[in-house]
């Protein structure tokens, strides 16, 4: 029998379905609240609001649980590349070996850039952000691709799916070869699709180029672990734009805009920043952990926590691993980085941290990782945006298969009831 949820409001009473998830997640469809009571509900942030039903992601904040179309992140993290794990949030289920190397040789037709976005990218100042470049490339990439996706056509969803894949990645890098002043680099059809990343960003015309083994498994990881994470602010930004049948690249676009905030992909660009703070003023890690443990110190530790994980970030130990192995291979001495794993240390023991589960999160190794691969600050969020878009993908797909309406949320208005309009000699 069917869950009932009832409203009582100005003494009448409504009623309105109970859905309940595959994972026993309760929801109350409120879709009619408006037509039959004449009220909305308010939801600022939409903390308690569903927006959709989605096969794609589970997240249990309470518990640390994150899955991808049922499948733990340990499990992925640890026996998957990153193209499996894209083919399988965006198509719905594990590729075999030949879907595989299909979707990979498929990536790699669409790996060209048309020359012309040179002219765009030459446009802008090197000291232009690199998250405006790439929002601003990804939009750009609609002119030079007008035709219209019918999602229910699988063949073009197909393409586009491998267009997007192959082509965000290239101008992602570009954004950072901009900023530093070098030569625009082309795909390696002979490599990987994470080794291409590496080579992308740091292959120069003055010699030859090869990444390190140890790298590339910690950037497939991390790029795993952002993948996807249900309805979060660029997430819902994507599937809110393409609600209005705007195109996959208009809608990424402005997902990547979304992620550029610092309260979202902005995050682990936000812990270095601190961490240089910290060493700038002396590198005393006890200060500043009493400034974040008193409650009138502006400080915060950022790197620390989770808004929706009440308990330990299970990407997070997944990352921290792979962060160590990064150090312990790469060598690396930097005082930035010594910064930041006393702090890791003492957040661990520290009771002040643990009674409050202020455990160190996936953009506080995140940032770690590329920092010991010299990616300059600037560059995090886009590193967050290449792991993310199979999730953005995913979604968009989604939603169009599944015809959601136009997104149009609602408001309680604040402002001044009707009033008389004055003259311009009576204001």
């Amino acid at each position: 029998m069917s869950k009932i949820a009832t409203l009582e409001l100005d003494g009448k009473k409504y009623e309105f379905p109970v859905i309940v998830g595959s994972e026993n997640e309760v929801g109350i469809d409120i879709n009619k609240l408006r037509d039959l009571s004449g009220a909305i509900t308010m939801d600022p942030g939409y903390k308690n609001s569903g927006s959709c039903t989605s096969e794609i992601t589970f997240l249990d904040g309470e518990e640390g649980i994150l899955r991808y179309r049922g499948y733990a992140i340990e499990d992925l993290a640890d026996k998957a590349d990153f193209l499996e794990v894209a083919f399988l949030i965006i198509f719905g289920e594990l590729p075999t070996k030949q879907q595989l190397t299909q979707f990979e040789n498929d990536i790699r037709k669409y790996t060209l850039v048309n020359e012309e976005m040179k002219n765009i990218i030459d446009g802008f100042p090197k000291t232009a952000h690199p998250m405006g470049v790439l929002s601003s490339l990804t939009s750009a990439l609609t002119a030079f691709n007008p035709k219209v996706v019918n999602v229910d056509n699988e063949k073009e969803m197909y393409e586009a799916v491998c267009k997007t894949m192959g082509k965000f990645l290239v101008i992602a890098t570009w954004t950072y070869r901009k900023m530093m002043g070098y030569p625009l680099n082309y795909y390696d059809n002979t490599k990987g699709y994470v080794e291409n990343f590496m080579h992308l960003m740091f292959a120069l015309p003055t010699g030859p180029y090869s990444a390190n083994p140890v790298v590339i498994d910690a950037l497939d990881k991390l790029f795993i672990l952002h993948a996807d994470h249900e309805q979060n602010c660029s997430t819902s930004t994507v599937r809110i734009v393409g609600s209005s049948h705007a195109g996959l690249f208009a809608s990424i676009s402005a997902g990547v805009s979304a992620l550029w905030g610092p309260l979202h992909g902005g995050a682990n660009q936000a812990v270095l920043e601190m961490l240089e703070e910290i060493h700038k003023n002396g590198g005393d890690c006890d200060k500043y952990m009493a400034k974040a443990k008193d409650k009138d110190d502006p400080f915060r530790l950022m790197g620390f926590g989770h808004r929706v994980y009440k308990n330990f970030d299970p990407r997070a130990r997944i990352i921290k691993k792979a962060a160590d192995e990064v150090l312990q291979t790469l060598g690396v001495n930097d005082p930035i980085l010594d910064i930041a794993k006393k702090l890791e240390e003492a957040a661990l023991v520290d009771d002040y941290f643990v009674s409050r589960k202020l455990y160190p999160n996936v953009d506080f190794y995140s940032g770690i990782i590329y920092r010991a691969l010299g990616i300059p600050t600037d560059m995090f969020t886009v590193m967050f945006a290449i792991g993310r878009l199979p999730g953005w993908i995913a979604q968009w797909k989604e939603m169009r298969i599944n015809k959601e309406p136009i997104g149009r949320p609602r408001q309680i208005y604040t402002g001044h009831p009707l009033r008389d309009f004055k003259p311009m000699n009576q204001r």
